[in-house]
């Protein structure tokens, strides 16, 4: 009995000497050698494992591109101002330059939508402006006018001649086939149609008011019973949102000042389309 517990506790001891050495030569109670024992302890404890941190080193994601800004001309800056109109963030032009107005309305579109207030139009904001409006019609663009003229009626091209197209709503001044000023022009609605034909200047009157209507008619050369071109404040003001009552409209004051001057009783006038 005593040498059964004997036995017993030398296999025990074997077995702890194995693990705490890591690799041993046991001896079994016959004396026979056995495998070495061999137990892989971790170097380190799970929790000494330093955090994982955030590669500090990536660049930041680069910054979108401007697409215009201040100072920019062009039709792109038609659309932007038109459709910042449509938003109402923008209430003058289209101008087609993008001014400190364009700039101010930029900014507030921004703003109002949680993106950088630059003034700036980059692709995020022209992306977002694209999705809440309209793509503007040809007068939308040219509601405060600025358009280019389109090319004379051959009948402009002799003499002088006060060439209008309603096409492309400009009047040009000519003498012997030669554009010496060209303004944006309005003309009558629907129901009150400036009429198309070749006429002749037959009046002037440089602070005409008119009695029918009973509204300034300034720098007014009648060329077709009581139609007129002349100065519009209306025209100047609102653009081509509204019309005349078949007149010709003139919305540049300057413009129509040097005009009146320059032309004579007499002169032609051809309104065509």
């Amino acid at each position: 009995m005593r040498s059964k517990r004997r036995t017993t506790g030398a296999l025990a001891s074997a077995a702890a000497l194995a693990i705490t050495c890591g690799g041993c030569t046991v001896q079994a109670a016959d004396g026979k050698a056995q495998s070495p024992v061999r137990v892989e302890l971790p170097s380190r404890s799970p929790s000494s494992t330093p955090p994982r941190t955030p590669d500090d080193s990536k660049p930041e994601p680069a910054a979108p591109e401007v697409l215009w800004s201040r100072g920019d001309t062009g039709r792109d800056v038609r659309e932007l101002q038109a459709r910042l109109r449509q938003v109402a963030w923008l209430f003058d032009g289209p101008t087609g330059t993008y001014d400190d107005l364009t700039e101010r309305a930029v900014k507030g579109f921004q703003g109002k939508r949680g993106l950088p207030r630059t003034g700036k139009t980059d692709t995020v904001t022209w992306k977002r402006l694209l999705k809440m409006t309209q793509e503007p019609g040809k007068w939308d663009l040219y509601l405060m006018g600025g358009q280019p003229a389109a090319e004379p009626d051959p009948r402009c091209l002799t003499g002088r001649v006060l060439c209008i197209d309603k096409t492309s709503r400009t009047l040009r001044w000519m003498i012997d086939g030669r554009t010496l000023s060209t303004v944006a022009v309005r003309f009558g609605s629907e129901y009150t149609p400036t009429r198309e034909g070749v006429f002749q200047v037959y009046w002037k009157s440089r602070y005409h008011h008119s009695t029918l209507y009973d509204s300034p008619m300034p720098y007014a050369m009648f060329f077709s019973g009581g139609q007129a071109v002349h100065y519009s404040s209306d025209f100047a003001a609102r653009g081509y949102a509204g019309a005349s009552h078949g007149c010709v409209n003139v919305r540049d004051e300057g413009a129509i000042a040097e005009l009146f001057a320059q032309v004579r009783n007499g002169d032609k006038v051809v309104v065509s389309w």
